[in-house]
């Protein structure tokens, strides 16, 4: 048996989880509402207050997704219970972020401004100019915009330059002297 498949998933108190025709599951929580279409192969049993995932046979692709299936769920619940953030730095003389309504507006070196708008089911906060918090629900849709974010200045190696994650390192290298 799969170690995290076989995992029981507690379902905390105020949410609420259904399983649909076709292992479409809803989750709803204090956080918002998650939906998602799993592997119709795997069982999903909901004993009130555990969820339990199973398997119909040991083939190779019921193994693998077995482990998936009970991620993808325990990741829901975590999500509409606490949520999941992603923290961003912006290092560099002149580069700093600013919400201007719903839209976040960077300056990172560019002879124009960087504008991203702020997709549903996440919010932006920027509690100084060179730090992002990303918030939401769905831990996908979370870590995708921040992935994005980062991509439009990704931190180079030789001064340290860009957007970051805030755990993230940086390799630094020598310049061109190599002194």
């Amino acid at each position: 048996m799969s170690r995290i498949g076989r995992a029981p998933i507690a379902i905390p108190a105020g949410v609420t989880v259904t399983v649909g025709e076709g292992n479409v599951v809803t989750v709803k929580g204090p956080k918002g509402e998650l939906t998602k279409s799993l592997c119709p192969a795997m069982t999903i049993e909901n004993d009130g207050a555990v969820l339990h995932v199973k398997r119909p046979n040991d083939e190779k692709e019921n193994r693998a997704l077995h482990g998936l299936t009970r991620s993808l769920l325990h990741n829901m619940v975590v999500g509409v219970t606490e949520g999941f953030e992603k923290k961003l730095e912006v290092n560099g003389v002149g580069y700093r972020a600013a919400k201007e309504g719903k839209n976040l507006v960077m300056n990172l070196g560019f002879s124009h401004q960087v504008i991203m708008p702020e997709v549903d089911g996440i919010t932006i906060e920027v509690p100084d100019p060179n730090h992002i918090n990303i918030k939401g629900a769905d831990k996908q849709l979370v870590g995708q915009f921040a992935a994005d974010l980062r991509g439009k200045r990704p931190p180079e190696p030789y001064k340290g330059k860009g957007i970051k994650y805030v755990d993230e390192f940086i390799r630094r290298k020598e310049g061109k002297t190599g002194k």
